[in-house]
């Protein structure tokens, strides 16, 4: 994956401007981000126009993530000062802890308490509102930018919530990050080549888990009846299952971000 991936749409910028507007209002900052991609998956303009605001920063998916892993994220952010919590959208309780910090990080004792939730396309953001919610209301979808407005939502009675659309950042630089963003479904379908992806992702895990039983796009195409007449392997549409059941969790938990310089696990 050598090209640079470019993404910004006129969405995004128009949000990111009145983001910083409503952060007048703002009493805390709930940032999510996928568990799986705490340094790659995270827009560092969310520092800049947070500033010093109370925040939260919300690993979500902690379900498909490498647990000890993420332990030594929490770790790292909590000596930067940052609280970080690894949730699982999908689970109330898990989500109730979130409501508990925003609380107690919020500093409005009287009247309404306002949040705002911050984070790439497809990082969690409105599975985050509808489990605090306990309905769905936010949109929610597995591909990346479908929340395109903001909307306000009453968590409880004296606290209410801004989703906001997913904002990755302008350029993905760097090889690594694409393909991990393109897993974890940051990246729109149409912006990256699913074989590249799936070369990229076998190459990491053969080089940091050596051990680790999860097939190449060979074995895996093979296995679940990629094939053409004549027997020609379909590597297309093998790739873009392969990239969905990495995703998905189907071969474990897998960390692609780690503190100590990229390593999968600990």
């Amino acid at each position: 994956m050598e090209r640079t991936v470019q993404w910004y749409p006129g969405h995004m910028a128009r949000a990111m401007r009145r983001i910083a507007e409503y952060l007048a209002i703002i009493d805390v900052v709930i940032e999510v981000a996928d568990a799986r991609v705490p340094r790659c998956g995270r827009n560092p303009a969310v520092d800049e126009i947070v500033g010093k605001r109370a925040r939260i920063l919300v690993l979500d998916r902690g379900d498909l993530a490498e647990p000890n892993t993420t332990k030594r994220w929490i770790e790292r952010f909590a000596a930067a000062g940052l609280e970080a919590i690894a949730v699982d959208a999908r689970s109330a309780r898990s989500v109730a802890r979130v409501a508990a910090a925003a609380a107690r990080l919020s500093k409005r004792r009287t009247g309404i308490s306002r949040g705002i939730v911050l984070g790439l396309p497809n990082s969690g953001k409105s599975s985050i509102i509808n489990g605090l919610l306990r309905r769905s209301a936010a949109k929610t979808e597995d591909r990346a930018g479908v929340t395109r407005a903001l909307q306000w939502f009453r968590v409880a009675p004296n606290f209410e919530l801004m989703d906001t659309p997913g904002v990755l950042v302008p350029k993905i630089a760097t090889a690594d990050a694409q393909w991990k963003l393109a897993l974890c479904g940051a990246v729109p379908r149409d912006r990256y080549d699913p074989e590249e992806v799936a070369a990229a992702f076998h190459r990491w895990l053969t080089a940091q888990r050596p051990g680790a039983r999860v097939p190449d796009l060979e074995a895996f195409a093979a296995k679940r009846g990629f094939a053409r007449r004549g027997g020609e392997i379909d590597y297309h549409n093998a790739a873009q299952s392969y990239v969905k059941a990495i995703g998905d969790g189907t071969f474990g938990r897998l960390s692609f971000d780690a503190p100590n310089d990229g390593a999968a696990s600990a």
